[in-house]
């Protein structure tokens, strides 16, 4: 009885193995299905060269030999000439020039504007044209003058008489250049002292006139066509400086300084 129920049966774990066995060998012959095939593609041709080949047309070695006209060069600048008119200004190259020259150049320039202010020419209705050149010095020199030419008149206090007549002459030209100005005149300053300096020249031959010959009578007469003179000459210049409706204002001065001017030369003996 023990013997038997000892026993184990062997036909279970048998089945088991021969179960386990038909599941493997099942799976080993078991064909997996196939990949699904893809569509040919263009094949793309690889050279073995590195380069590619090109198709280039054949360079044509016949060249065009016709000469291109060139445009001709630009002629060069005019040369211009050094003019005087610049205004107050000296020409180029003149710093080292002989002191000589430059007294000739300044004394033509003086003798230019002095015909062009105090006889007659046909530009003595544009005061731009007539003294573009202007200069100080011709005024300058006529103001001297013309107190020299007093003093050496008067026989008492000569340096006094010769203050009196360049401090009226040259205070007289300022005032009477800002009166200008001030009336609203197209005038530069310095060309109006210029002109006033240039218009004495009649009054500065009146008085040499009248040192030579002390006669009343005919330093009357004389510093009568000196005066008439000097202010024909400025008459132009300062009433087309100004407004038309201020013509009068501006010439008045003028005239009233020359009058003064005249009776020194009448009054000195």
């Amino acid at each position: 009885m023990s013997h038997n129920s000892d026993s184990v049966p062997l036909q279970s774990s048998q089945s088991d193995i021969d179960e386990i066995e038909y599941l493997i060998n099942a799976g080993s012959t078991t064909v997996l299905p196939a990949k699904p095939t893809t569509p040919n593609r263009a094949s793309i041709p690889v050279s073995s060269s590195p380069f590619i080949p090109i198709s280039i047309p054949p360079h044509s070695t016949n060249y065009n030999t016709t000469p291109v006209p060139q445009a001709p060069p630009p002629p060069p600048p005019p040369r211009t000439q050094s003019s005087n008119v610049t205004g107050f200004g000296s020409p180029p190259n003149t710093l080292t020039e002989p002191v000589l020259d430059t007294v000739k150049r300044d004394f033509s320039r003086i003798v230019s504007n002095l015909k062009l202010v105090v006889f007659p020419n046909p530009n003595r209705d544009d005061p731009g044209k007539a003294l573009r050149d202007w200069d100080l010095w011709g005024p300058f020199f006529f103001i001297v003058f013309l107190g020299l030419t007093l003093s050496w008149s008067a026989s008492v206090k000569k340096s006094e008489v010769f203050a009196v007549a360049f401090a009226l002459l040259a205070a007289g030209a300022v005032i009477l250049t800002l009166n200008v100005l001030l009336l609203g005149g197209h005038i530069i300053f310095f060309q109006s002292l210029s002109l006033l300096g240039y218009c004495l020249f009649p009054l500065d031959v009146g008085a040499l006139i009248c040192m030579l010959k002390n006669n009343a009578v005919m330093k009357l007469v004389v510093v009568g066509i000196t005066l008439a003179w000097s202010s024909w000459a400025a008459y132009p210049f300062m009433s087309t400086a100004v407004n038309p409706r201020r013509k009068a204002l501006a010439l008045y001065p003028v005239l009233l300084m020359y009058v003064s001017v005249g009776f020194l030369i009448i009054a000195i003996n």
